[in-house]
């Protein structure tokens, strides 16, 4: 497995888990709550390739009260030897709305290293980039991670027939991201963790030198009121790499499975 490609495992195992959806406000009961952890394994085959860590937390920060939450990314195993990632995404937001405050990039992908600061500015539709400045950007745009939040609080249970388009917009490495993420169906799967209920989503990507269709990524959402993503599969044009959840703790509610 060629070191670009392992990259591209860690940034899809963050991205695709981190798609933020507007136009609807998050519910007052919350599907996740402070001290949530979940670990998720991305493996190639019989390689296991790499591993995301997503913790939520509540704090108070510049005197706000927030949430901070924190995804770190790496390869481990023999993937770590060929090609080491350590990358760490931040996204501070607020409780009563999912809005991002701040939100901080920190990649250390083999020789290059990377950090960014993106502050945003909701009543102005602006971010201000540590690095590039102040962009401006469309209405209820959120950072990546604080997406994930975002998705889990107001967007899954509002899902009604099968085809049914979420339109999104992410900030992401100082460029807009407008995305849609299809909705395919209900469907009992079998992770490391057990057989699931789940929810089927397929974000439309860009088909070209990484996917050879727009729907080569599938992402299964527990269908129980704690909408996690249990598993995700990415159909590359070498193969298919898939991410499964394998330990969770400090849920709101009771996840589902046998």
């Amino acid at each position: 497995m060629k070191t670009g490609y392992l990259k591209i495992v860690i940034t899809i195992l963050v991205f695709f888990i981190s798609n933020e959806f507007k136009a609807i406000a998050p519910s007052d009961i919350k599907p996740y709550i402070s001290g949530e952890r979940l670990v998720y394994i991305a493996y190639f085959g019989w390689l296991n390739a790499g591993e995301a860590i997503f913790t939520v937390n509540k704090t108070e920060f510049e005197d706000i009260n927030l949430y901070h939450a924190v995804a770190e990314a790496n390869t481990i195993g023999l993937a770590d030897k060929i090609f080491k990632v350590r990358d760490i995404y931040e996204s501070y937001f607020k409780p009563e709305n999912n809005q991002t405050y701040l939100a901080i990039r920190n990649i250390s992908e083999g020789k290059y290293r990377y950090y960014n600061e993106v502050r945003y500015y909701y009543d102005e539709n602006k971010v201000v980039s540590q690095k590039s400045g102040e962009h401006e950007v469309p209405d209820n745009i959120l950072d990546m991670l604080g997406a994930f939040y975002y998705f889990r609080a107001s967007m899954v249970s509002s899902i009604k027939e099968v085809g049914d388009e979420l339109i999104m917009d992410t900030y992401f490495a100082d460029e807009i991201f407008p995305l849609k993420m299809r909705y395919v169906g209900d469907e009992k799967i079998k992770t490391k963790l057990g057989k699931f209920d789940t929810m089927k989503f397929s974000p439309v990507v860009e088909p070209g030198r990484i996917f050879d269709s727009e729907d080569d990524v599938t992402i299964w959402i527990s269908k129980d009121k704690n909408y996690i993503p249990v598993q995700i599969r990415i159909d590359l044009i070498i193969g298919s790499i898939k991410c499964d959840l394998i330990e969770y703790s400090g849920l709101q509610h009771k996840l589902e499975y046998k």
